[in-house]
């Protein structure tokens, strides 16, 4: 007798179907995040990657895209080796820009038609964020509660600009895109003002979210993060304070598996979160240590996870998606 066979039986000694447990499964997709691909580099620069504050990842393996049509070729090997149909995550930063100048809030659905069309080529799903990170008006960490005016005005417009890029992807793809906002906003050491910046990013996200887009092309969510390189002391988008603003307008809010403590169970949020909020995005990611953003392994925090959602019937209003940055793991010497 095969082993699963034998796990059939077991399994079947407690109610549970194993064929269509797989079933299941086999329907839940999972976005995978482009910026695995090049280490977050984007393409928004020819030739070079982004530079400036607000993120660190590590990783420089050999090989690594140059190009979108270099990770879209490395993406199209990773889907062939992984079981079952599944979305795509995209950063604004990977932009086809076609060697033009044009900044992040002046971007449209055509800076990103050829991600689209490859979505829809292959019966992808997709999903979107804002770029909060790597530019000249991110250097000081800070964007949408930044005290300078015409900077939160920028990042606005990026914001803004994103949702309707979504909107339009999930229309031409015909699934809702999920468009997550993560901000680097936050301070290296203690700071003497924290009310401030938080009410900034709370009347720059009300602004952000102001004209109302269809669900079934686009959602938003919002993600929390503990502390984060270059705001180890005070982080404006607290889990607190995403926790609020998405029960107060009914956003969806991305939990990551490697923004709390050590000791803190995500799994254990679960529940609680979708007591108050609509859905849910998932980050799967392993954090070790500190604040990072590990591959993930079949470790008892992620079982966790699964199991949380399983058992409370949550799969529905749950989105999965992966979020790690370790681009040493992946790829192989380009010629």
């Amino acid at each position: 007798m095969s082993t699963y066979s034998s796990a059939t039986e077991l399994y079947a000694q407690s109610g549970v179907d194993t064929e269509a447990a797989l079933a299941r499964l086999d329907n839940i997709p999972i976005s995978l995040h482009c910026w695995q691909g090049d280490d977050v580099g984007g393409f928004e620069k020819e030739g070079s990657e982004l530079s400036g504050g607000g993120i660190q990842a590590t990783g420089n393996y050999p090989g690594k895209a140059r190009t979108s049509a270099e990770l879209r070729a490395d993406l199209d090997k990773a889907l062939s080796l992984i079981p079952g149909s599944h979305r795509l995550n995209l950063h604004a930063c990977y932009a086809d820009l076609g060697g033009k100048k044009l900044d992040r809030n002046t971007y449209t659905a055509a800076h990103f038609q050829s991600w689209i069309d490859w979505c829809k080529e292959r019966k992808l799903g997709m999903d979107f964020n804002p770029s909060y990170f790597s530019h000249p008006l991110a250097d000081d960490g800070n964007t949408l509660s930044n005290k300078d005016e015409g900077i939160r005005k920028f990042w606005i417009e990026h914001g803004i600009a994103c949702r309707e890029i979504a909107a339009e992807a999930g229309r031409q793809i015909g699934s809702p895109v999920i468009t997550n906002f993560w901000i680097p906003d936050g301070s290296k050491d203690l700071p003497v003002d924290r009310k401030g910046p938080r009410q900034r990013l709370e009347q720059s996200l009300d602004t952000i979210f102001s004209n109302s887009l269809d669900p079934a092309l686009t959602r938003d969510a919002v993600e929390c993060k503990l502390f984060g390189i270059g705001s180890e002391s005070y982080v404006v988008g607290s889990h607190e304070f995403y926790l609020g603003y998405a029960v107060t307008r009914q956003k969806l809010l991305c939990l990551d598996a490697g923004h709390f403590h050590p000791t803190e169970s995500l799994a254990d949020k679960i529940s609680s979160v979708l007591q108050f909020v609509p859905e849910i995005l998932l980050h799967v990611s392993r954090g070790v240590r500190w604040d990072s953003d590990h591959v993930v392994l079949l470790d008892d925090p992620t079982r966790a996870i699964a199991e949380e959602i399983v058992r409370g019937g949550f799969i529905d209003r749950t989105h999965f998606g992966l979020d790690y940055f370790d681009a040493a793991s992946t790829g192989s010497p380009r010629g």
